[in-house]
């Protein structure tokens, strides 16, 4: 196989080479890539241009052993289906929206229905996870973009849109979210990877502690749709604002943690004010794995994998029920129908632009 490398210098002068190889091709037969970005302290990042998908992540733990945190597939054609979105960059619109369906300047735009009655990351067959992205390396970061044309989807506007991934040499997976449209149109983007710290092979997840600096959540409908309130997590399950065992009350006899088959809910992050501020932390104990996750935006969607199906991953690895975690940076979902939720709205007058940083250490 041959792979391409492309040494890019970085600000305190030393060399670090990306490297680029084939990841297989499409159904269509477009030849798609598999980018690898390292930082000295051995933190490495593979991404593709099939989805913007981030399909491995290698971390050292507290020994200096080196594994893949992040569940994913081995080649292209393992995403091709994707049923649970490993690795995933969500777009134009990540999480549900009731009814599928949303009103902007008194126009009603339908998307598709694909969850209930709901519609769940845009679209399962067409959304950004599907699409085979432009890349370009720059720096110690890849760059992907995409052209989305007006009515996509069922999305107003011609939008473009870029993701760009980086390893930071404080060993942090950056990603920077940049979208503009020259119509108002719903955007709130996400990324959907499934974190195991022990390693993305190592199965159940629920032995992971993690701390949510949140003190408020928004509770759903059976249907998972935000009821429009915030309630306070004080006394309740969802009480993460000091570090703990996701294990201890997720099978807890709680409407909600029934609704959602588990943890799979949206926490209003404390002190919101647009700044890039830490969210939560997860430690595994066995490696000793930390994870830290920052964002600009005043939602985290904390979600234990309750649904992922059995299949197999990279390397055989055997994926069943919570073997991974998602902690999905956002605005609130459904908030394009809540108008006491925040604005998501974007235009000509208003980009997009948004960044979330996967903090490692031990």
């Amino acid at each position: 196989m041959k792979i391409k490398y492309e040494k890019m210098k970085r600000k305190e002068g030393k060399q670090m080479a990306i490297t680029t190889k084939s990841f297989g091709k499409t159904q269509d037969g477009t030849e798609v890539n598999l980018y690898t970005i390292k930082n000295d302290n051995g933190v490495t990042a593979e991404v593709t241009n099939f989805g913007a998908i981030l399909v491995g992540l290698f971390v050292p733990d507290k020994a200096g052993k080196t594994a893949d945190v992040v569940l994913g597939f081995d080649s292209v054609e393992g995403y091709f289906k994707n049923g649970s979105f490993f690795g995933a960059t969500i777009g134009p619109s990540a999480n549900r929206i009731d009814n599928a369906s949303f009103t902007i300047d008194g126009v009603k735009y339908q998307l598709a229905v694909n969850d209930s009655t709901n519609n769940l990351h845009s679209d399962a067959d067409k959304g950004y996870h599907k699409r085979v992205w432009n890349a370009e390396v720059k720096d110690n970061s890849v760059v992907f973009t995409i052209n989305d044309e007006d009515g996509a989807m069922g999305f107003p506007g011609n939008r473009k849109v870029q993701v760009t991934y980086t390893v930071t040499d404080d060993n942090g997976l950056r990603i920077d979210y940049d979208v503009t449209s020259d119509r108002k149109t719903l955007i709130n983007m996400t990324n959907h990877t499934y974190f195991n710290l022990a390693g993305h092979d190592s199965g159940n997840i629920e032995a992971h502690k993690i701390c949510i600096h949140a003190s408020h959540y928004t509770p759903v409908y059976e249907r998972l749709i935000p009821t429009g309130e915030l309630v306070e997590v004080a006394g309740t399950p969802f009480d993460f604002r000091t570090m703990r065992t996701i294990g201890d009350d997720i099978d807890a006899d709680d409407v909600q943690l029934g609704y959602g088959q588990g943890y799979d809910h949206n926490f209003a992050l404390d002190d919101f004010d647009g700044s890039l501020r830490k969210a939560a932390s997860v430690e595994e104990p066995t490696t000793g794995r930390k994870m830290d996750v920052y964002t600009d935006q005043p939602g985290l969607q904390f979600y234990a994998g309750n649904c992922i199906k059995p299949e197999t991953g990279k390397g055989g690895a055997a994926y069943d029920r919570r073997s991974g975690l998602c902690l999905e940076t956002q605005c609130f979902p459904d908030a394009i129908n809540q108008p006491e939720f925040q604005d998501v709205v974007y235009g000509p007058d208003r980009p997009y632009k948004t960044t979330t940083i996967y903090k490692f250490y031990n």
